[in-house]
């Protein structure tokens, strides 16, 4: 099937990804309306990094690899991982600053589109997704090899560079305001006591 006939997978090009990474600017901006800077600090800022690279990780799987039982695995692995670390996120930062009604659904926005995608690819594997269970008539493949027919490579350019823009940079950012505004520790002093 061609490219321009798969709608799945123009819905994951054109829509999730897009969405997915809005969402991650936009929960930077709030994190500037909010100060983590002083309130939370750079350790709010490393977790969501760790956030990023955990979400990061499956979609370049995805973006370079043949989509087998492994990335599969992979995929719904990190997701529960990077679930773990989003409640450790939430738990830190609501004691120490205040996320608004606006902040708490750009969050739904950065849960729902990775399993979005996570569900979109395991269909678009069906016999894979089975084979991971031991269901189905394939055997799972757990080899790692790069797609045998790759995505357009200006696709490929496009969305890692969008990812570098729009996620990647503004929390590095955001770690080094929070260094700065705190003199090297993660930790502003205020939250070190409120924790406590």
């Amino acid at each position: 099937m061609r490219m321009d006939q798969d709608p799945t997978l123009l819905l994951l090009m054109y829509f999730v990804v897009p969405v997915w990474l809005m969402a991650g600017f936009a929960d930077w901006l709030c994190h500037r309306a909010t100060n983590i800077e002083t309130t939370a600090g750079a350790k709010e800022s490393a977790i969501h990094l760790l956030l990023f690279a955990e979400a990061g990780g499956p979609f370049l799987a995805v973006l370079l690899l043949e989509v087998n039982a492994l990335v599969i695995a992979f995929m719904i692995v990190m997701f529960f991982v990077h679930e773990a670390t989003t409640l450790w996120d939430l738990s830190y930062a609501v004691t120490l600053r205040k996320i608004t009604p606006i902040e708490q659904h750009v969050h739904s926005y950065l849960e729902l589109m990775p399993l979005t995608a996570v569900l979109m690819i395991s269909a678009r594997r069906w016999p894979q997704f089975l084979a991971l269970f031991g269901l189905g008539d394939e055997a799972p493949r757990f080899d790692i090899a790069f797609k045998a027919n790759p995505l357009p490579l200006a696709y490929i350019i496009g969305a890692v560079v969008a990812a570098l823009l729009f996620a990647v940079l503004p929390y590095m950012e955001e770690l080094l305001r929070g260094l700065r505004a705190n003199h090297g520790r993660f930790v502003p002093l205020a939250a070190r006591s409120s924790t406590q």
